[in-house]
């Protein structure tokens, strides 16, 4: 009888008694939680239930049914092995996570191990998901795919982040503020975001998945000993002084790798612990409204990185997506970097020859990592040969110049070292290795003369069959008899069925086998004697070469740390190149850093936004720039489509530009390094919180308002024109004091507010300036260029009817225009009386202070995850003591 199945994960029926086969799926459906399972069905990957139905309306394949749950069909669809990997990519990138059961016996073993009947053993093998692909095929070559791990620990005040890439290894790790947290993860754009099952609320990040696992997982104790297990230590101490809560992050991050692997090996770096201090801090709406790395539609091409990218590796590409996301505040790394540029730049033959010689490398990086979590092949050893060899070749070049700037000096010893290991891969593998080993065939001639040997008979063994053919035809006098091969009889003797009856004959010297439409198969014992050989020969030849692949892979892997070093370099050199190619090539130039928070640029371009009308063959308007501590404001008025966003903007990627290391676009730049860069450009609503777009400009104002150092950057468009004209003026007038008085920040500041230019006359680090145009009969002509002091007019009704807007709409609005500004001179205007204010600094002075709830602040301040038994038992006589003091 059989047993009662256990209840699907995605099914809200109870399971009733099922077939063994179906039972065994529940168990392993079970196991597989939230993700679709791939339950391995001979030559194909079978779904059923409510993961068929998911997966055929994702992959657009027919879902049909098998059997019966409760009454009802079983929904049911399937994806061949061979071609599973594509059905996976799409899968992934659709949001699911996939389970993959594996058949881990054979029908023989099942039958010898429980019968005729017994059922052949599954197992999840694999978890594919967003965080942890290795394959080529579901990876983008150019973008980085990091999995990522949050940790907090509340007496720690800090969140820890881990992110790794595990197709490359790269391994990191770092401790932020909790209002940093949104930032960071926007920096990582992780694929996946793991959390604990305690967390509260969670960060708005640009994960494309989160995962909630066990709090045990983030416990710090038992994340030390699984890291110092992993990475086969004694002590973490080695890789750095780590906080609890970078412990419990890096463990987690390693307890969720072992899960999908399901104990299978990982490729990871030893962990490297980052500053927050260390990088320029960019939070998501800066990094969205600026587009760095992709535009808001989610694009590489258009964005930042998609303009300037002319990396000739994919591991140079990921690298410089890298640098652009996290720009350095280190003025000695920032130099070093400009200095390899700068050097490149100078000389087009010696960056020619380096681009050309990266160029022909491979991404051994990701070959390294399929190769150390078991999914490599002879395909990925080929790669590791060239690339390392082409790097000892490289460094060798190199080495032979003189005056090497100082980065490339310390670079250059980190290839090489492997020269023992490219010649072993050089001598053992063919040219062009196939991807499949199944078949053998990508050991080289003369690595292993048993091997030889075992090739030599096979090849012998096929000339004696095809002997074998002629002399039957020559003896039967049957001219269209052939010798076949497949996998389920072997080699055979085949004829069309006319001719059979004479090999039917008991004296043919013939055994029949098989009768089909049209033809029939035959055995011979001198046959069956050479297809032995050829086949025992072909077996023992394949398996020498899977043996050969294993040792090969082995002596790769523990070289792994080595290896992973050298391919940073190589996208060090290409990233540098790359950079210094399209300075030249764009007339860019070298950024020069300031002690003094300063940002000087003379004719400075947006690289984007120029690239763009280059394609249409128009010129870029450039503009100046210059911002220091006794004019650090600007306040820029004009009309719409002047160029007001443009000039933000574009200052705003100078200083991303220069910090990550690169040339920028303009004639000279002059900056003193930038802490925390932030832009508020244009908003849009985010229904999926219940924000407004004015709510949107709000909340990312106030955190300008609070975050902003005087060594910040701060880019301001159009504040407060999401609500009424009086209020959104004030709130433009009240944060343009507060960022002069307060932040005491470099700040670029549009407006349309014209009544804001009576503030140069109180602030004086504020000044203004404006895009130019000019009506020409009737017609706004825009000039996209700075002047300084504030615009004669707004040119509003200009551009409406630049835009198309009706002549009769615009002729009434002109006429309700005039009316409006003859009440504005009897009133004085919007601004009227706004000049008896006192400063914003006064003002702050004379806010009444809240009343104090001291009950409430020394609730506020503790940690109850943080507090001993006895500290707690503390803690709430002291409450006691306050509200007794508090009465009246």
């Amino acid at each position: 009888m059989p047993a009662a199945a256990p209840k699907p994960a995605n099914s809200n029926s109870a399971a009733p008694a099922a077939t063994p086969m179906m039972a065994q799926y529940w168990v392993l459906k079970e196991k597989a939680g939230d993700c679709l399972l791939f339950y391995r069905m001979g030559d194909f990957f079978e779904l059923f239930f409510d993961d068929a139905k998911a997966a055929a309306a994702t992959l657009d394949i027919a879902l049909t049914s098998r059997g019966e749950h409760e009454g009802q069909p079983v929904a049911m669809c399937g994806v061949p092995v061979h071609a599973a990997e594509g059905y996976l990519a799409r899968l992934i990138r659709a949001g699911h996570r996939v389970a993959i059961a594996e058949q881990v016996e054979t029908p023989a073993e099942a039958k010898a191990r429980g019968g005729s009947k017994a059922l052949v053993a599954r197992a999840i093998v694999r978890f594919v998901t967003a965080g942890t692909l290795t394959e080529e095929s579901l990876l983008e070559g150019r973008s980085a795919n990091r999995l990522a791990a949050l940790a907090e620990i509340g007496s720690e005040g800090a969140v820890a982040i881990a992110a790794a890439d595990i197709s490359t290894g790269r391994f990191e790790v770092v401790a932020v503020r909790p209002e940093a947290v949104d930032a960071e993860l926007a920096r990582l754009s992780p694929s996946e975001l793991l959390v604990s099952e305690s967390a509260g609320e969670l960060p708005m990040s640009s994960a494309r998945q989160l995962v909630r696992r066990p709090p045990s997982d983030f416990s710090s104790t038992t994340a030390q000993k699984r890291l110092e297990a992993f990475f086969g230590v004694q002590t973490l101490d080695g890789f750095g002084a780590f906080s609890r809560g970078e412990i419990a992050a890096m463990g987690a991050l390693v307890a969720y790798l072992d899960h999908v692997g399901t104990g299978a090996p990982t490729f990871l770096q030893p962990p490297v612990r980052h500053l927050a201090s260390g990088r320029m801090a960019i939070d998501a709406a800066t990094r969205e409204s600026l587009e760095l790395v992709r535009t808001m539609a989610g694009s590489r091409e258009g964005s930042l990185l998609g303009t300037i990218d002319r990396t000739v590796t994919a591991a140079g590409a990921r690298l410089l997506a890298d640098d652009l996301a996290s720009p350095l505040t280190d003025k000695a790394a920032i130099l070093d970097r400009l200095d390899l540029v700068d050097a490149l730049a100078r000389d087009a033959l010696w960056r020619g020859d380096l681009r050309a010689a990266l160029r022909a490398l491979p991404d051994a990086g990701r070959a390294l990592g399929r190769l150390v979590a078991g999914r490599g092949g002879p395909r990925d050893l080929a790669q590791l040969r060239d690339a390392l060899g082409g790097a000892r070749l490289l460094r060798e070049r190199l080495a032979r110049r003189p005056d090497l700037p100082p980065l490339l000096a310390r670079l250059l010893p980190g290839l090489d070292g492997h020269g023992a290991l490219v010649d072993e891969l050089s001598r053992a593998l063919i040219d062009t290795p196939p991807v499949d080993a199944a078949q053998g065939g990508y050991i080289a001639e003369g690595y292993d003369h048993a091997l030889d040997a075992l090739r030599d008979t096979a090849r012998d063994g096929r000339k004696a069959i095809a002997a074998l053919e002629t002399g039957y035809r020559d003896r039967t006098g049957i001219a269209s008899l052939k010798i076949r091969h497949n996998g389920v009889l072997g080699y055979h003797v085949e004829v069309p069925a006319k001719y059979a009856d004479a090999l039917m004959a008991p004296e043919s010297g013939f055994a029949h086998r098989q009768t089909l439409a049209g033809v029939v198969r035959f055995n011979s014992a001198d046959l069956h004697e050479a297809a032995s050989r050829v086949t025992q020969a072909g077996v023992h030849a394949v398996a020498a070469e899977a043996a050969h692949l294993e040792a090969l892979t082995e002596a790769a892997t523990a070289r792994r740390e080595q290896i992973a070093a050298s391919c940073d370099v190589l996208a060090r050199l290409d990233v540098a190149a790359a950079l210094a190619d399209h300075a030249m090539s764009h007339n860019w130039c070298r950024p020069d850093l300031a002690d003094t928070p300063c940002l000087d640029v003379a004719g400075g371009r947006h690289p984007v936004v120029e690239a763009a009308l280059a394609k249409s063959g128009e010129r870029f308007v450039p503009n100046d720039v210059s911002l220091s501590d006794t004019d650090r404001l600007w306040l820029v008025t004009g009309p719409n489509m002047g160029g007001k966003s443009t000039f933000l903007r574009q200052n705003a990627l100078i200083v991303v530009l220069a910090q990550a290391g690169g040339f920028v676009p303009a004639a000279s730049a002059k900056l003193g390094l930038v802490d925390k860069l932030f832009s508020r450009v244009g908003a849009s609503d985010n229904l999926a919180r219940g924000r407004s777009t004015f709510m949107v400009e709000m909340v990312e104002t106030a955190a300008i308002l609070a975050q902003a150092t005087p060594q910040s950057f701060v880019i301001l468009d159009e504040v407060g024109r999401g609500t009424s004209t009086y209020d959104g003026l004030a709130l433009a007038w009240s944060v343009v004091e507060a960022v002069h008085e307060v932040n005491r920040c470099r700040c670029l500041f549009a407006t349309h507010y014209h009544e804001l230019t009576r503030l140069a006359e109180t602030l004086d680090a504020l000044s203004l300036h404006h895009v130019r145009a000019r009506e020409w009969q009737g017609d706004l002509v825009l000039l996209h260029e700075l002047a300084d002091g504030p615009a004669d007019r707004s040119y509003g009704l200009a551009v409406a009817r630049l835009a198309g807007v009706p002549a009769s709409v615009v002729k009434r609005a002109e006429a309700v225009l005039a009316k409006l500004e003859a009440g504005r001179e009897k009133t004085g205007g919007l601004a009227a009386g706004l000049d008896d204010l006192p400063l914003f600094a006064a003002t702050l002075v004379a806010a009444p202070a809240a009343a104090k709830d001291g009950l409430r602040d020394a609730l506020a301040a503790i940690d109850p995850d943080a507090l001993a038994p006895r500290e707690a038992l503390e803690a709430l006589y002291a409450l006691k003591r306050i509200l007794t003091d508090e009465r009246p």
